[in-house]
């Protein structure tokens, strides 16, 4: 899978708790030309949240198809994805954009790639974790630490995998956007 530079997302989950974090620094070549983007949100009218790394308007097209196959299916995220992945796959057009999205809702994870891969993470010790980016790598093995040696809240730890990543990875900052699902744990 190609690095995307100029980002870092992170998911963890933690049973029906779901947090997606992301940095706010968008770069341009080697040059950093804003620090303060929002790269995860919620979506619209779904219990959805959404972090993409790659280019800005790839990523807002492939967010704004998400939410119309999320309408199509019902509100069901793993029908949306699935369908959203083959299209990206098969079509003459999408197949040429250069970004990467997590998405999650209470129940399922999913790492929806440039090539239209559909991944589900692995669930080690009852978390799931997906980084994508350039600074993935950092944020995944922070992550992964994090749920192994500490009782944190999944949101507190995307958090701090980021700011980890950050002190790492020259395309990521500490301008930090968090968005949870599932209440508090």
């Amino acid at each position: 899978m190609s690095t995307i530079r100029g980002t870092t997302v992170v998911m963890v989950r933690r049973g029906k708790v779901v947090s997606i974090a992301a940095d706010g620094q968008i770069t341009l070549g080697d040059i950093a030309i804003k620090q303060g983007t929002r790269k995860v949100m919620r979506l619209g009218k779904y219990p959805v949240i959404v972090g993409f790394a790659g280019v800005g308007a790839d990523s807002l097209a492939l967010v704004a198809r998400l939410e119309d196959k999320l309408a199509e299916f019902g509100g069901s995220l793993r029908r949306a994805v699935v369908e959203l992945a083959k299209e990206w796959r098969t079509d003459k057009v999408l197949r040429h954009l250069e970004t990467f999205m997590v998405v999650a809702d209470v129940e399922d994870s999913f790492l929806v790639s440039g090539r239209g891969d559909l991944i589900t993470p692995d669930k080690e010790e009852g978390y799931e974790i997906i980084a994508i980016g350039s600074g993935g790598p950092y944020a995944y093995a922070a992550a992964k630490a994090l749920t192994r040696y500490t009782t944190m809240k999944v949101q507190d730890i995307a958090r701090r995998a980021l700011e980890i990543a950050a002190t790492i990875c020259i395309y990521t900052n500490s301008n930090i956007t968090v968005e949870c699902l599932g209440g508090d744990e």
